[in-house]
């Protein structure tokens, strides 16, 4: 790859000085391209024409076959119909954004890498695209060789994913729609669902104990949706008093029976068009449970103190983690409320029961914490062992809590048996966790090696999986774990230890 120096794209604006002046056009001799690295299908998508050109030029001249639009909207019809090795796309565009397009080529090409184009104005978005899952994203105006260094790593782990994943998916996650992450029978089940409803306006009831992550699909729902564009609120049932729930669904008036000093607009009004999610329905208390039940017959409310009917259109989403069914045997519940909320049920099994989404969400959070405290970790074997074999209680929700700690006492950027929460440090390691690394001893084939040899390996494991967690950046794996990248790769490479 050539070395374009420090010119941006604001000093690149004309095609033709880039054809004639800064590339040579002997630069299309097939040799010359054999050394530039991954030859690919890009697809690339900006709404300033100029940038569109400037680009398309730059990775002709590069070997790589380009199509482009200024249209997000053309552009989604591109994504999922043509293979495509990379998508780059410009973040701030209408009717259709960047982030869109992310969400859909995430759903409909998962392997495909994704980065976005951005000025410093949205650099909060773009960093919120990385949680989403794009490779990178780069600042308008951008250097010339900053942006090819990241597209051509890029497709180097695009490239290194179709050949490792038989089915196309991120390495260690077979699906991910919006935020959740799925290995397990249970949630890729969950995850059809999802997609078969969120396109409907119909009353999703979500069931599953507490930190199962109950929201995140809810939101997802919301997210994958024609409501997507509008608010997603929620309210806590178990968390208010029934007039600070009534007033918060509802609204209310000045000097109503409330003491409301001011009109104040309920959930009802300001998800207009959106989403509102109720969290813990079963505790909600009766009288509010009369009042709900007449909006969804009616499909209008009132505020505390009006006698103004005002017309709802919002979605429902509400969730559980006690039996409903048997709330309604008890009389703590309407049976016809009931009824009408079990039109789409969606089941979330806890943790325990779906051990094969342990490491995966592990790995997912592991990486969520890399980008917030530019602190990135690994899992040590054993530890990976130990998160495998521990019964999660807390569900979801304590496994993320202890990747904080973990991370917050990794020694040596690697999360290690010392740096688990104590529960969860003390717990033996099922056999059934021996392929995270934690074999037995009578069954581990490595106490055959030398110690060398055995050390050499336990090595060259960890450093795989701190470059695992930069999509194979060996550079920035290297400046993480304070090693030259020579170092890197030639542990990475040599098998000499583990031969003796």
């Amino acid at each position: 790859m050539r070395d374009y120096g420090a010119k941006t794209i604001a000093d690149l604006k004309e095609p033709c000085y880039i054809l004639s002046e800064q590339f040579a056009i002997e630069k299309h001799d097939a040799t010359q391209k054999a050394n530039r690295g991954v030859m690919a299908k890009i697809l690339l998508v900006d709404d300033e024409a100029s940038i569109v050109s400037v680009l398309s030029s730059l990775f002709k001249i590069e070997g790589h076959e380009v199509t482009s639009t200024l249209s997000g909207e053309e552009a989604r019809d591109f994504i999922g119909k043509e293979p495509f090795d990379l998508l780059l796309s410009d973040i701030s565009m209408t009717p259709v954004n960047g982030m869109e397009l992310l969400r859909l080529a995430h759903d409909k090409a998962p392997s495909m890498p994704v980065i976005m184009l951005t000025a410093f104005a949205t650099i909060e978005t773009a960093i919120e695209s990385l949680k989403l899952g794009a490779y990178d994203y780069i600042t308008k105006p951008f250097k010339v060789d900053e942006l090819q260094e990241t597209v051509q790593r890029a497709l180097q782990q695009g490239k290194a994913v179709a050949e490792n994943t038989g089915d196309k998916t991120r390495p260690g996650v077979r699906y991910r729609l919006e935020s959740l992450v799925a290995e397990s029978p249970a949630m890729l089940a969950v995850c059809e669902t999802i997609k078969q409803v969120a396109s409907t306006n119909a009353i999703v009831l979500i069931q599953g104990e507490s930190g199962t992550g109950k929201k995140l699909v809810a939101k997802t729902i919301h997210d994958c949706g024609h409501r997507k564009e509008h608010p997603f609120l929620s309210v806590h049932c178990a968390d208010l008093s029934e007039s600070q729930l009534e007033t918060d669904l509802f609204g209310a008036v000045k000097d109503s029976a409330t003491g409301a000093d001011a009109d104040k607009k309920g959930l009802l009004e300001a998800a207009e068009g959106g989403t509102i999610f109720i969290e813990e329905i079963g505790a909600m208390p009766q009288a509010v449970q009369d009042r709900f039940l007449r909006v969804l017959q009616d499909k209008k409310a009132r505020r505390a103190g009006s006698d103004t009917d005002m017309p709802v259109n919002v979605r429902f989403i509400v969730a559980s983690n006690a039996n409903l069914k048997a709330l309604v045997g008890e009389g703590r519940f309407r049976e016809d409320l009931f009824i009408r909320l079990n039109v789409l049920p969606i089941a979330i099994a806890p943790l325990r029961e779906r051990p094969e989404d342990v490491l995966p969400l592990a790995r997912h959070f592991l990486q969520t914490e890399a980008l917030s405290d530019k602190r990135p970790c690994a899992l040590s074997p054993e530890a990976a062992a130990m998160l495998e074999s521990y019964a999660w209680p807390g569900n979801v929700r304590e496994l993320e809590t202890a990747i904080r700690h973990g991370v917050a006492s990794a020694r040596d950027n690697i999360i290690v048996r010392e740096s688990l929460p104590p529960e969860i440090a003390a717990t033996p390691v099922a056999p059934s966790a021996a392929h995270a690394g934690a074999k037995s001893e009578t069954a581990d084939p490595e106490k055959a090696k030398s110690l060398k040899a055995f050390l050499h390996s336990k090595k060259k494991e960890q450093l795989q999986q701190v470059l695992a967690l930069f999509g194979g950046d060996r550079e920035k794996a290297a400046q993480s774990l304070k090693i030259s990248p020579a170092a890197l790769s030639r542990i990475l490479s040599d098998s000499a230890g583990e031969a003796e």
